[in-house]
Order: structure tokens, then sequence, then C-alpha cells
């Protein structure tokens, strides 16, 4: 939609501003935050979006929705070709009240390049119903939890850092526990309160999530497999079905 105004700091003007955009260059986001809300989703690529609550690596057939001011930044993994939409303060009081990743519905997607299109100006009432349904999957569509949460405690985060810089790391849980300096059972305990999986979960998610970045740079299946520890590809393929619910050639596809 062509105003002009900034979406990220305007409150007043339109409920909702759709923008559209594609690089060829990797897109890069610092740590910020605005008042308007925002569900953000690529039509190709692969997005990772850092909030408080953990890392979340979005394909395209998923968007993540951001309350307002809740701080955030991402970035994409090689070209981009995506969209967001903010809502102005006022359309949020009825959508959710934390981030979360929704998959997206054709039905978004259509109405989401339709709100691209809107010239500056009053809205009417095809408008307002084409805002009303995006508005409406928001609140309906179904939430993915493909996130990987972080935990609070500093040392904690130590650790799942380092995981996430480096997911084929093969430390067992007693060696990480030395590193950062606390018990095994300290951490064993304080992972699944603190992120609601046990640490050899979390680190099998971790991975999980490092093979989506993969894939959308065209690392052949078998060569992410055994990059990231898995002891064959099958192995690897079947943890994957299980946990997206396709395989990762079906997946690369949707990239």
């Amino acid at each position: 939609m062509a105003f002009k105004i900034d979406p990220h700091f305007a409150t007043d003007g339109p409920p909702i501003i759709v923008a559209v955009g594609s690089q060829q260059t990797e897109l890069a986001s610092a740590p910020h935050s605005h008042p308007r809300g925002q569900l953000c989703g690529s039509l190709r690529g692969l997005l990772s979006i850092d909030v408080a609550e953990g890392v979340w690596v979005v394909p395209a057939i998923h968007a993540v929705w951001l309350p307002p001011h809740h701080p955030h930044g991402g970035r994409s993994h090689g070209p981009f070709h995506g969209w967001s939409a903010y809502i102005a303060p006022a359309a949020c009081r009825d959508l959710p009240d934390r981030p979360c990743m929704i998959r997206t519905s054709a039905l978004l997607k259509e109405a989401v390049l339709r709100a691209s299109t809107w010239p500056a100006g009053e809205w009417d009432q095809r408008t307002a119903n084409v805002a009303a349904v995006i508005l409406d999957e928001i609140r309906s569509l179904p939430v993915e939890p493909l996130g990987l949460p972080l935990p609070h405690d500093p040392r904690l985060m130590r650790i799942a850092q380092a995981i996430i810089g480096d997911p084929t790391d093969e430390r067992d849980l007693e060696a990480w526990a030395a590193w950062g300096a606390l018990s095994s059972r300290t951490l064993s305990r304080r992972f699944v309160a603190e992120t609601g999986f046990n640490f050899t979960a979390w680190r099998q998610r971790a991975r999980l999530m490092r093979s989506l970045e993969m894939l959308a740079d065209d690392v052949p299946v078998q060569r992410v497999a055994l990059d990231l520890g898995y002891s064959t590809a099958s192995a690897f393929i079947s943890l994957f079905r299980r946990t997206f619910g396709e395989t990762p050639a079906n997946y690369r596809r949707h990239l």
C-alpha cells in the first residue's frame, strides 16, 4: 500500500498496512519494536525471527505474529521475497497478546497480497471486508510449535547459544554442565523448567531448526543429515517427517 507513513511507527492511519518486497541479498533486521502489531511471512525463502521467548525459523508456509511493542529482530537465509501486515493498536485488542507462529492459509495470503495493492485514501466496504478477513485469519489459524524456546538462566542461555552456534557439537549433558559451571542435575532440571524440553530433545530441536536453514540453501538432504550428526539420511528423514509432517524433499519444494 503506497501510504506516506512509516508502518513501523504509525499509530494512526488505516487499520492494516501491508508491505510486500524482495531482495537478492540477505535481509537483516536488528532488534527493535514498533507500536503496531506485525504479521510477517515469506512468499519464497526462509526467515529467522528472534524474540525474547526464543528463536523461530519461519518457512514459507508459516507466518509470525508479533503484538505491538514486542521487541524482535530477524534475518533471511539467502534471497528473500516476503510480506508484512502492520495492524493498528486498536485492531490488536482481540488478537494474540504473545508472539506466535501460525500456519498460513491460501485465504490469508491472497488477502494480504490484495491489501498490498490498495492505493492511499479512504477505505470502502470492499477493503474493510478484506481487512476483516486478515484479522479473522490471525485469530483462528492454528498455532505451530516450531520455535526454539530459550532458557532465562544466564548459565543455561550461554550453553543454548553455543549449541545454536554449532548444533553438531557432540558434548554430552555432563560435559556441557561442566562447561557452563553448574551441575548436570541442575542443568537437566532447569532446562525442562525453562524451555519445556529436556536437554536432549532441545538439542535435537536445535539441529532440526538448522536443517531448515540448510535445506533453504539447497544443501542436499544426505549432506544435511551427515553434517548435523545423524547416523544415516533415513534417520534424519524419519525424525523430520515426525516433527514437520512431511519429508525434507517435500519441504524444500515449499521454499
